[in-house]
């Protein structure tokens, strides 16, 4: 549907008290958590510098927080000490009031003289793998809202050995090693590998990142994120083109229980490759059989390296090692400009299999330049769009394509504004209600409930109990004024008494705001409101505020409301009506701001 500009509508709506009347705790004779400690830095701070944080003693529940600054931070450091579930280790950037988040660059960066870590040439921030402090499987680590670059050559720094330059594979986050890690609204750029995680990492979650311009020219070896672990999940993230002459993958994984749901990933050599690992533990898991990709828009643009727009099975050539198992890719939209072939798979052997189902997959060339496969594998089509005239294979005339049930061909799928890359369907689009049942296998864990909005955003997806075709749910809007007709008629008689700027019962929150937190725009006492802020223990705040059936919310905190944007510190967390009680560790300062806010 058509939204409301991006200024009147942030990634979250502000609901409950706005700015003009913030909660505000005060933590006037309790500034830090128990056995937590907060380490601030940055100008008019304790610590003026990364460098000056005890990295090396770091315990569960310790917050550091760096704020952004006019200079990037050149530094780097290592994260090896573990934190908890109910109290993991935060590095978080706090934004400045215009929401830039602070910069971390890698280009002549320092580090803290009591670290020693090895593969320092690898990355700006590494995560596990280090002398001092000693050697431990990080766990529960959490880095978000930082923005981190320059991890490459011809870039050197200063380290254990003096100058060295970074070596070709170095990425803006280096996890060697670790359990339950967090990589949260980062800024991942201008590195070989953007994101890189090794085989000893386990529960890892990429989301709401932006990662863009990284590799090395001429190489097909890095690439924007190159991942192993044993549990990963990336969501709600933008991935967008690598550098220039830089051959890579956008999203290259090696992973057991890989989950690639609600993106943005645009160009690359591929978008995806989802190959083989050659470590047991891996290898050997129940979940490497099974991948799921679903939720996901992929762009394919003219002339940008190889045809294929996702790789699934193996690439080292042993194929006892190759993935073997299903590929379930439903609800995605894929869209390639090229003048050429586009070729939707290539399954790397005859066991690998691929569900395709509810897909739209659309190509400006004609037709005939659409292959579903490469050569090898079993691909089962079910519901999908399909440009009119495609073709089983360029290659292999044998290729095995199931042409199932459901699925549709055209010339157009009905976008609502192609040249500006506005793929939500317009109403008559042969893509809505055409969907079918997902495969029980991905139920119930990975329904599509969400959806990707431009960019990094992931609200939920509308559900009038008819699936579309494709990433993006039909929501009428008949009079395009960015507020669904069913939120307008819910409570009006027609569709002229809700506007963009309407505030019918005057409680200071616009009609379709209260649309989005699923309150009356007609009753100012239903709304999402802060009831009570309270402390407990000195180490917990807690917070009460109304709440509705459905939504989900997020609460947000900031230092100083009026030099920096708020950022989340809480997440997903559904609503349980008349009221919803959150509890949090209390942020050690002497004044903390909460915001209790609707995710869309």
């Amino acid at each position: 549907m058509k939204r409301v500009s991006q200024a009147s509508s942030p990634a979250f709506i502000a609901v409950g008290r706005s700015l003009k009347g913030l909660t505000t705790v005060f933590a006037w004779s309790v500034f830090s958590l128990a056995s937590a400690t907060l380490y601030e830095v940055g100008p008019a701070r304790r610590y003026v510098s990364i460098g000056e944080v005890p990295w090396e003693s770091l315990e569960a529940g310790d917050v550091v927080l760096i704020y952004c600054r006019d200079e990037p931070y050149r530094e780097k450091w290592v994260i090896c000490r573990e934190g908890t579930e109910p109290a993991p280790i935060i590095v978080r950037g706090i934004p400045n009031k215009s929401g830039k988040l602070p910069t971390i660059e890698g280009i002549d960066a320092t580090t803290r003289s009591e670290l020693n870590y090895w593969n320092e040439e690898r990355g700006v921030i590494k995560i596990g793998g280090a002398n001092s402090p000693p050697d431990c499987l990080p766990k529960n680590i959490v880095i978000e809202n930082l923005d981190i670059k320059s991890g490459r050559p011809p870039y050197s720094f200063t380290g254990r050995y003096g100058h060295t330059e970074y070596s070709s594979n170095a990425s803006a986050i280096y996890v060697e090693k670790g359990e339950n890690i967090t990589i949260r609204n980062c800024i991942l750029r201008d590195c070989g590998n953007g994101f890189f995680c090794a085989s000893g990492a386990s529960n890892v979650l990429v989301e709401g990142c932006y990662i863009y311009d990284n590799g090395i020219e001429g190489s097909i070896y890095e690439h924007n994120n190159y991942t192993e672990a044993n549990g990963i999940v990336f969501q709600y993230n933008h991935f967008g083109p690598l550098r220039d002459e830089c051959l890579g993958n956008n999203l290259k994984d090696r992973s057991a229980g890989c989950v690639v749901r609600y993106n943005w990933i645009e160009s690359g050599n591929r978008q995806l490759d989802l190959v083989d690992s050659d470590h047991s533990h891996i290898l050997e898991s129940p979940t490497y059989r099974a991948t799921y990709v679903y939720g996901n828009i992929l762009i394919e643009p003219d002339g940008a390296g190889n045809s294929q727009v996702c790789h699934y099975g193996g690439d080292s050539g042993d194929t006892d090692r190759y993935r073997k198992g299903i590929l379930y890719f439903y609800n995605n939209t894929v869209i390639s400009t090229r003048a050429g072939n586009t070729t939707l798979f290539r399954l790397s052997s005859a066991d690998e299999t691929c569900d395709c189902r509810n897909n739209i997959v659309y190509t400006t060339a004609s037709g005939s330049h659409l292959a579903v496969t490469n050569d090898k594998g079993t691909d089962s089509l079910t519901s999908n769009w399909l440009k009119e005239n495609w073709t089983k294979s360029h290659s292999n005339p044998e290729a095995i394509v199931n042409d199932l049930s459901g699925n549709i061909v055209g010339a157009e799928p009905g976008f609502l504004d192609f040249d500006n890359q506005k793929f939500g369907l317009v109403a008559g689009s042969a893509c809505v209600d055409n969907g079918g049942d997902l495969a029980s296998a991905v139920l119930p864990g990975h329904d599509v409930l969400r959806q990707y909005v431009k960019h990094q955003r992931g609200p939920g997806r509308y559900n009038d109990g008819k699936l579309d075709i494709g990433a993006l749910e039909y929501d009428a809007d008949t009079d395009e004024d960015g507020i669904p007709d069913r939120c307008e008629l819910r409570y009006f008689s027609d569709l002229t008494e809700m506007t963009p700027s309407s505030d019918h019962d005057g409680d200071g929150l616009l009609d379709w705001q209260e649309c989005v937190a699923g309150t009356n725009p007609r009753d100012s006492l239903s709304r999402l409101a802060i009831e009570e802020v309270r402390m407990t223990g000195g180490s917990e705040v807690v917070l009460d505020w109304l709440s509705v059936a459905g939504a989900r919310y997020a609460v947000t905190f900031t230092p100083q409301p009026t030099k920096h944007a708020f950022v989340r510190v809480a997440g997903h967390i559904q609503g349980t009506p008349p009221a919803n009680t959150y509890t949090l560790p209390l942020a050690p300062l002497r004044e903390a701001y909460y915001r209790v806010e609707v995710e869309e």
